[in-house]
């Protein structure tokens, strides 16, 4: 395996980790596992709802991310433009995320609460529906995350045509910090407040660490590949 798919290999972890830690999804996942605890008795059902939700956002990035490699792979003019076009394409995009990622350009953020019709469903389900939950809040893209997914993540499964390991090792890092809050959800409640605050602190760092790695990145992509200068 070389070199090249291994780094972005691990890149579409961290992007993953990076996504479920940003302030909006995790508290979407903090919020959906919390509320899926309270319906199971058994604190090991609690700690297996957290897994089952995570195969649910595994399975909605996954799917999605394939059908948009395989779609611009089988239609010609999509494929002949982006082979074309792309490297031009990629240091803009690292710059954007970038930019996104450090707050320098905002969007209204959008919903990723339980609304009463989905609680219903979800209690009735059980087990089966902390999985529908996770693809559901998966879908339900936070301008951080959907940067991170359409402008990084699907970038590195373009470049390596890759329609599965990419994009499901990008929603197993998804799912690290939604394990460990449903294993403290379901073990140790009262350490979830510290946890929380340490994560939100290292979120904060990490976030803006990656953001200037990217806008450097993309500064360089852009020179070398949009004007020729290195």
């Amino acid at each position: 395996m070389e070199s090249s798919y291994i780094l972005d290999l691990g890149m579409a972890l961290w992007l993953g980790i990076l996504t479920s830690i940003s302030p909006c999804p995790l508290a979407t996942n903090i919020a959906a596992i919390s509320f899926i605890g309270k319906k199971l008795e058994n604190k090991r059902f609690v700690l297996l709802a957290g897994i089952i939700y995570m195969l649910g956002r595994t399975v909605a990035y996954t799917t999605l991310s394939a059908v948009l490699v395989t779609s611009t792979q089988f239609i010609p003019s999509v494929a002949m433009f982006l082979q074309n076009y792309m490297p031009m394409a990629i240091g803009p995009l690292l710059i954007l995320v970038g930019g996104i990622l450090l707050g320098l350009i905002r969007f209204s953020p959008t919903g990723g609460g339980v609304n009463s019709r989905l609680q219903k469903f979800v209690e009735k389900s059980g087990l089966f529906g902390a999985g529908i939950l996770g693809i559901i809040f998966a879908l339900s893209f936070c301008p951080p995350s959907a940067a991170i997914f359409f402008g990084s993540l699907f970038s590195i499964a373009m470049k390596h045509g890759s329609k599965l390991i990419m994009p499901a090792t990008y929603g197993i890092g998804t799912a690290l910090p939604v394990i460990l809050f449903a294993f403290l959800l379901a073990f140790a409640t009262n350490q979830v407040g510290k946890a929380f605050n340490k994560l939100t602190i290292f979120e904060n760092w990490a976030r803006k660490t990656t953001a200037v790695i990217f806008i450097i990145a993309g500064i360089y992509c852009v020179l070398k590949n949009n004007f020729n200068l290195v």
